[in-house]
């Protein structure tokens, strides 16, 4: 396994400043993205499908500091119901998918995107119960009429081009679990697969050894990315929480550098299952904690993965 950075904790800052944060920190990979979610991006997708010059510039950047791209990322909600919102989203997913080809790399990270109640919807509407029943119509419309022919194009698009689209599961949108990503990829087939970050199944009471164990050859790129969960919120109000970010003194649970919501020994464990089921590719760190500055939590990140990580090949057992 390698260790890598996704580079949204640089956004607005030039690339080359995250190349030489990279190179400091002692990472291999870095995660960059198109202008989607949030709109600041390292990546200029029409410079760079249309100036070879700029292909080569970002190549030899890349090499200067020993990185290679993990996977591109693409967030947005292609299904938005606003047209001039999702029209945009999914016109840039599209030529990020084609950038990535250009550039050799086959991983593209996105959301599956939330759609409205209805075709007359302004607003996305994340359905969590099933009662009254009205709830049930709309999961239908969503599924059935947006999600379902919207993915099954994007993911064909995707396969034509070598592209593998890796979800992650993220309340908000319609696959935020398991069950709904499998919902998601029965339909759209096996180039649809996961981007895993257990910092969102940790709040939603989700085990993410035990998601791995099932869903282990789905995942394609992982996010590294930790959650504390304050239990006397949650034990009072739940897990639901849409207070800001900000008032962590307050909500149920808050994104933090990994090591600062759950222990080594929890992690360990997910890496371990990560080998388990094959995955040996980038540990991406994903950067949210609003307790730290962005130098400070990306050291104490990497400081805390660098024991833990599996970075040789299994050797034989030479004990039995």
């Amino acid at each position: 396994m390698k260790l890598g950075l996704n580079a949204n904790v640089f956004g607005g800052f030039p690339l080359e400043k995250v190349c030489q944060v990279c190179g400091d920190l002692g990472v291999q990979a870095v995660e960059l993205k198109t202008p989607g979610y949030p709109r600041m991006a390292h990546l200029d997708v029409h410079e760079l499908l249309a100036d070879e010059s700029s292909i080569n510039r970002l190549r030899g950047l890349l090499e200067q500091h020993n990185l290679f791209i993990s996977a591109i990322g693409c967030a947005g909600n292609h299904v938005h119901p606003r047209e001039e919102i999702r029209v945009p989203f999914q016109d840039l997913f599209k030529k990020t998918i084609v950038l990535a080809e250009k550039l050799g790399i086959n991983k593209v990270t996105t959301f599956s995107g939330c759609p409205g109640d209805c075709a007359a919807s302004q607003f996305p509407n994340w359905v969590t119960c099933p009662w009254p029943e009205d709830y049930l119509k709309v999961l239908e419309y969503q599924w059935n009429d947006v999600l379902f022919p919207y993915w099954c194009s994007a993911a064909k698009f995707a396969l034509d081009h070598g592209v593998k689209i890796c979800i992650e599961m993220h309340p908000g949108f319609n696959v935020y679990n398991p069950e709904t990503f499998l919902k998601l990829r029965g339909a759209a087939g096996e180039s649809v697969g996961l981007n895993f970050d257990p910092s969102h199944l940790f709040w939603q009471g989700i085990d993410p050894v035990e998601v791995i164990a099932e869903l282990g050859e789905t995942i394609f790129h992982v996010h590294i990315k930790d959650s504390y969960i304050d239990k006397k919120v949650v034990r009072l109000n739940g897990v639901l929480d849409t207070k800001h970010y900000k008032d962590v003194a307050n909500r149920a649970w808050t994104f933090r550098t990994v090591g600062y919501g759950h222990s080594s020994r929890v992690w360990k464990d997910i890496i371990s299952a990560l080998r388990i089921t094959g995955y040996d590719y980038v540990l991406s760190i994903e950067h949210e904690d609003c307790l730290m500055s962005r130098e400070e939590g990306l050291k104490k990140a990497v400081s805390f993965l660098r024991p833990l990580i599996l970075t040789e090949p299994a050797d034989r057992m030479w004990w039995a």
